[in-house]
């Protein structure tokens, strides 16, 4: 058997590697060997797993904690298991998923043909998942907007002397910098009110 490396992925820089970190240690990978990102798995541009790509000799073995841990995109998780165990000649340990040990194939084809099938559902139901996540959060949006709810910043308040300031702004008494200046605000700012006052009294 050649080098034995870990990957580990989180989706964001606040996220912790602990727990797969741990499960990778207690396997026996060197923490030297193990590479991390902080990517999102929708594809494999990721630096650390390129240079496990870059890395990795026939013979070598890759352990990861969990199918999801590798990606979350159906095919392409199937496509970088194609490519790390037949052209690579790499094998691959799924630490929460024994029957995806690659180590084991050399004990005849049903167990390529088990590994094959378990990757395949595994694959596709993290993939479903990442779409029904995806249409949660849709649906959650769209009941909460027919509540009312407003998404975004919150719109800046107007202050006391705004009356007064865009009588002033527009009997041509202030330029629009001058009215900007003294509502403390910026020029795209007041603009952005005078609109809103047009569209509202187009409305009345």
């Amino acid at each position: 058997m050649g080098s034995v490396y870990g990957y580990a992925r989180v989706s964001t820089r606040d996220q912790n590697l602990d727990r797969q970190l741990d499960a990778l240690a207690e396997f026996g990978v060197n923490r030297d060997n193990v590479f991390m990102d902080k990517a999102s798995g929708k594809d494999f541009a990721r630096p650390e797993y390129q240079r496990l790509l870059r890395a990795l000799r026939p013979e070598d073995v890759v352990v990861i904690k969990s199918i999801d841990r590798l990606g979350r995109n159906y095919d392409e998780i199937l496509e970088q298991w194609r490519l790390l165990t037949k052209e690579r000649g790499a094998a691959i340990v799924v630490l929460d998923m024994p029957l995806l040990d690659t180590r084991n194939h050399r004990d005849g084809l049903t167990n390529v043909l088990i590994s094959d099938i378990v990757l395949q559902l595994l694959s596709y139901v993290a993939q479903m998942e990442r779409e029904n996540i995806k249409q949660r959060q849709a649906e959650g949006i769209a009941a909460a907007q027919a509540r009312g709810v407003r998404f975004g910043r919150p719109k800046k308040k107007r202050p006391a002397c705004y009356t007064s300031t865009k009588e002033s702004y527009l009997g041509g008494h202030l330029t629009r910098q001058e009215a900007a200046t003294r509502l403390k605000v910026s020029a795209s700012t007041f603009d952005r009110w005078l609109k809103e006052d047009a569209t509202d009294d187009g409305n009345d």
